[in-house]
């Protein structure tokens, strides 16, 4: 963790949350399926982790990829979910809901949080899908949400960047601003100078070859466009340190 700086690297396998420790994050969002965005990872991946890393470990709360608008029987999930992973480890939570006009669902986020007690939630980037995030902002102070991630409603942080500087103006420290999204060595001190956050989120993955010498390239386990079986996004224990490294050096 830098001195002025806390970084926050998101992962969906051991090595990646290794990596991240190794290289000087602060904290870890475990997820699983990152290529989805980031679903709620196993158990079984939460205990593992746990056992190699140092860092606190936010474990994502989301049933499934797509939209943030969920049915009864996804919102049991949720709660079930939030139970098992307080009860193995997690040291805060990652969850978000919306109405289907693209507002906070003020009234399950409320039900998700008590469940959550006492750990920390962070509001994620279904923060980026709401019709109007200054209302939203102050809906998620009200609840409580410890921070907000967020790419400024944009496709990337840096792009983004004006919306995220007027939300910290917004918050006045009332909740963590926490930007996300695309964040890379090349962009990353451009959005710290730009925005006055105190924290930040990225992956820092490199591709990784499978090891596998023999190999169908016939068979796809996934829909045509998932990626392919023999390779393998992996945080960077480089790029880790590299990011950690130029957010240390901003004043």
């Amino acid at each position: 963790m830098s001195e002025g700086f806390l970084m926050e690297v998101c992962v969906d396998s051991v090595e990646s949350a290794i990596a991240a420790d190794r290289g000087g994050a602060g904290r870890i969002e475990l997820c699983s399926s990152l290529l989805e965005g980031g679903i709620t990872p196993s158990v079984g991946l939460l205990q593992v982790v746990k056992q190699y890393v140092r860092i606190p470990v936010y474990v994502m709360i989301r049933p499934r990829g797509g939209d943030f608008l969920y049915t009864d029987r996804e919102v049991e999930v949720m709660r079930k979910d939030i139970e098992l992973m307080k009860a193995h480890g997690a040291d805060g939570l990652v969850l978000g809901a919306l109405t289907e006009d693209g507002r906070v669902d003020a009234e399950l986020c409320m039900e998700l949080l008590a469940a959550c007690r006492p750990l920390p939630v962070t509001f994620h980037r279904a923060f980026d899908m709401v019709h109007d995030p200054a209302v939203a902002l102050e809906m998620l102070i009200s609840l409580g949400f410890e921070r907000v991630l967020t790419s400024g409603l944009d496709s990337s942080a840096l792009e983004g960047l004006p919306l995220i500087k007027r939300l910290v103006e917004q918050a006045k420290g009332r909740i963590v601003i926490m930007p996300g999204g695309g964040i890379s060595e090349r962009n990353l001190q451009r959005i710290l100078e730009g925005s006055s956050v105190q924290e930040f989120h990225c992956s820092a993955r490199s591709t990784k070859d499978s090891a596998m010498k023999f190999r169908n390239s016939s068979v796809n386990m996934g829909a045509s466009l998932s990626a392919s079986e023999y390779s393998q996004k992996v945080a960077d224990v480089t790029k880790v340190r590299t990011l950690n490294a130029i957010a240390k050096n901003i004043v």
